[in-house]
């Protein structure tokens, strides 16, 4: 008798591999200048400061022990008082929850507060890994555009007075990922009242509102209320291999969250966690770092957006680069950008398609394009090289 295969889970069904991360291995070779990738500069991540941090962590032995499921106490509290600056309330320590980095908080809160078939809004163009999130959760994801100035708030309007009531909105307020635009002020506002008028959560995903090069992104959301959960991160101002992220959101949420994170995995890395609230607390010192690399990223940012509008012209219209670590650009003409991508690679150069961030379809003739991990120079070329590809 032949054994029976044991089954896998149904939701497994409606899930994909992040077109990113797959795009990320045909990049990999040494010849291609990727535009592709969304990840922070190594060379500019504090190795030294980072080393001392963790020597002087190392010796206390308590360091290598479990700590408290919703993070490092020190940590939280240096949390809190970052977070109080930035809203411009007081954060009590109950209300920040630390995370293995912010995607796992994502993940919790939707088990938290999404049922199957709860309604999820998200912005189209959409962070992928958002979309990854609610599809296992099993949300019906409805989708509003972005412009220059953000979400879209009068369309989530619209839907909300014809009827709609989603549980959640989920918004990458500063330098979108993959949008590369930010969330106005007024629009912040009005989104804050529309939650509280019809009853729904806001994560207000936050990963690179410390990352502005001319101007600071506006107050958060969560400004504006309490029904708004931040979530931010220290991969892209400190280092990804920390794995420290936090959510700030009303004691409730955490105290259900910190159920949820028990019983994926106990509790953080109470060694990175001390890494981490040595260096956030240090501010002087971190002023400093996140100032050199705002100055680094600023300079990076201008010469793509400078090659892209001097090189194609009205051929392609992309956006202005204020922060962040991407700029999103569309071909006016017609181009397919994913019928170009082979072609790019052969020209030694690497983008994410626009179909990559699309809800449903559309964005064929959009991409990517991260200016992170290589100079001006090199972004000048890289640039040429994709002009090569598409003439």
């Amino acid at each position: 008798m032949s054994p029976t295969t044991p089954a896998l889970a149904d939701k497994l069904a409606g899930l994909r591999s992040s077109a990113i991360r797959d795009l990320l291995k045909l990049t990999a070779r040494a010849d291609v200048i990727s535009l592709a990738g969304g990840l922070p500069d190594a060379a500019l991540m504090p190795r030294e400061r980072i080393a001392t941090a963790a020597d002087s962590a190392l010796r206390d032995a308590a360091v290598l022990q479990y700590t408290e499921s919703p993070g490092w106490p020190a940590l939280r509290a240096v949390l809190a008082a970052r977070e109080t600056a930035r809203i411009g309330r007081a954060v009590p320590v109950e209300e920040v929850f630390i995370t293995h980095g912010s995607q796992q908080a994502l993940s919790l809160l939707a088990e938290v507060l999404l049922d199957p078939g709860a309604l999820v809004i998200v912005e189209d163009p959409a962070y992928v890994g958002a979309l990854q999130v609610f599809r296992a959760a099993g949300a019906r994801i409805v989708a509003v555009p972005l412009d220059r100035e953000g979400m879209r708030v009068d369309v989530l309007a619209d839907l909300l007075a014809a009827g709609e009531r989603p549980a959640l909105v989920h918004t990458v307020s500063n330098f979108h990922n993959p949008g590369g635009v930010t969330l106005s002020p007024e629009r912040r506002r009005r989104l804050a009242e529309l939650a509280e008028a019809y009853g729904f959560w806001v994560v207000e995903d936050d990963p690179y509102g410390e990352l502005w090069f001319d101007q600071r992104a506006p107050d958060p959301v969560a400004t504006y209320s309490s029904q708004v959960i931040r979530l931010s991160s220290a991969s892209k101002i400190l280092s990804p291999a920390l794995r420290v992220g936090w959510m700030v959101a009303p004691d409730r949420v955490c105290r259900a969250v910190e159920l949820l994170k028990q019983g994926a995995d106990l509790c953080g890395s109470a060694l990175t966690h001390q890494v981490a609230a040595d260096l956030l607390a240090d501010t002087e010192w971190l002023t400093a770092h996140i100032d050199a690399v705002r100055t680094a990223y600023g300079t990076r940012a201008g010469a793509l957006v400078d090659a892209v509008r001097t090189t194609f012209g009205d051929r392609v219209e992309c956006t202005d680069a204020t922060g962040g670590m991407f700029v999103w650009a569309d071909f006016t003409d017609g181009t397919d950008t994913t019928t170009l991508l082979p072609r790019a690679l052969d020209a030694g150069v690497a983008y994410v398609p626009g179909s990559a961030f699309a809800v449903s379809d559309g964005y064929t003739h959009s991409m990517r394009l991260c200016f992170t991990t290589s100079d001006s120079a090199t972004l000048t070329e890289a640039i040429r090289r994709l002009a090569t590809a598409v003439s």
